[in-house]
């Protein structure tokens, strides 16, 4: 993996998991748990600042489905991201890590036939990804040595 590339986190607890959409979410942005507590009410959900403050303190560790869902309202992700042993939060990075690398040009466009209103489905993106990092390492090769891939193993 290159310096600077993004490796997928280990998102296990709560709090991991909103720490890390805080941070792709509103990156180099201080968050309150006011101003949250308040786009998540713009939304249609309901959640207090200081129960925000207290998932992002540790203190909260198993909320109602209805904050979860409060959660997922202020991010603009599925709320079963942020449940115990989610399905969903590969699916989440993986997006994430996609939008990022069109954010910096490292991704130009796709275009997709047959999608639906959810877009792009999770293992399309890491198709996607994977593509990426296989042309990478690709130009990392042939600048080194010109003989082609590394013989490294898959990451």
């Amino acid at each position: 993996m290159d310096i600077g590339e993004e490796r997928a986190p280990e998102l296990r607890t709560l709090r991991q998991k909103v720490e890390y959409m805080v941070e792709k979410t509103f990156p180099g942005q201080k968050i309150s748990g006011r101003v949250f507590a308040d786009l998540v009410k713009e939304r249609g959900g309901a959640l207090s600042h200081s129960y925000f403050s207290n998932i992002l303190a540790g203190k909260v560790t198993q909320p109602s489905e209805d904050i979860l869902k409060a959660l997922g309202l202020g991010f603009g992700v599925d709320w079963r991201f942020f449940k115990e042993e989610s399905e969903v939060v590969d699916d989440v990075v993986a997006g994430l890590q996609f939008l990022a690398k069109r954010r910096t040009g490292e991704i130009s466009g796709v275009a997709g036939r047959g999608l639906d209103e959810d877009g792009l489905p999770p293992e399309l993106l890491q198709f996607a990804l994977s593509l990426l990092e296989d042309a990478r390492d690709r130009r990392g090769a042939a600048g080194d040595d010109g003989a082609g891939p590394r013989g490294e193993p898959a990451k």
